[in-house]
Parts: structure tokens; C-alpha cells; sequence
């Protein structure tokens, strides 16, 4: 009988554990997983991975900081060509959104300080 309870109350805390379990991985999400069926964008890594190169590391070339975030969203998105190269591509054909691109205009503002 002993045995009986010791079995039923090891099941019974199995079960709490894992129920205990369920619910906290629910409430996390990981980095670059989706999250609402759309991956979630990385402005700082897309920012180092593409932008780096003409803009530095602090966004301090080739972004006038005055200008409207509109007009900057719209240049991400069509490009603009320059008095000299590199021309400035665009990347809404590449698969970036109004969107993504207004987190790149915010994350540049916030290392062009």
C-alpha cells in the first residue's frame, strides 16, 4: 500500500512538472522564430549585413539625419542614384516592406547619435 502511494504521488508530481513546463515555453518565443506566421526582422543584423559597408558602423555616411523618415523609407525601398558610385540600391524588389525598412531609418537614428 505504501508503494501504491509513493507510485501515485511520483506520478502525480511528474505530471505538475510537466504541465509546469508547457506553460513556460509558451510564453517564450526565440529570436528569428515566427512568431504570428511572419519571421521577425533584425534591423541591426540586416544593418550590418547590408548597409555597413556604405553607411559605417555608426550610420555617420550618406544619411542626411534632417531629412524625413518617409523620404529615407522611400530610398530603402526604390534606391537613389548618387552623383558618384555606389548608387544607393533598392530593396523592396530584394523583399524588404515599408516596415522593415522604418526599423532600419529608427536603428540608423539610434546609432547616428
Amino acid at each position: 500500500m505504501k508503494t501504491l502511494r509513493v507510485m501515485m504521488l511520483m506520478a502525480a508530481l511528474a505530471a505538475l512538472f510537466a504541465a509546469v513546463m508547457m506553460v513556460s515555453a509558451a510564453g517564450r518565443t526565440t529570436p528569428g522564430t515566427p512568431t504570428t506566421g511572419e519571421e521577425q526582422f533584425d534591423a541591426a543584423a540586416t544593418y550590418r549585413a547590408k548597409c555597413v559597408a556604405c553607411h559605417g558602423p555608426k550610420g555617420e555616411k550618406k544619411f542626411d539625419a534632417a531629412k524625413a523618415d518617409a523620404h529615407h523609407v522611400e530610398v530603402v525601398l526604390k534606391g537613389k542614384k548618387m552623383e558618384k558610385p555606389p548608387h544607393m540600391p533598392g530593396y523592396e524588389e530584394k523583399g524588404i516592406t515599408s516596415d522593415q525598412a522604418n526599423a532600419l531609418i529608427v536603428y540608423m537614428r539610434s546609432i547616428n547619435q
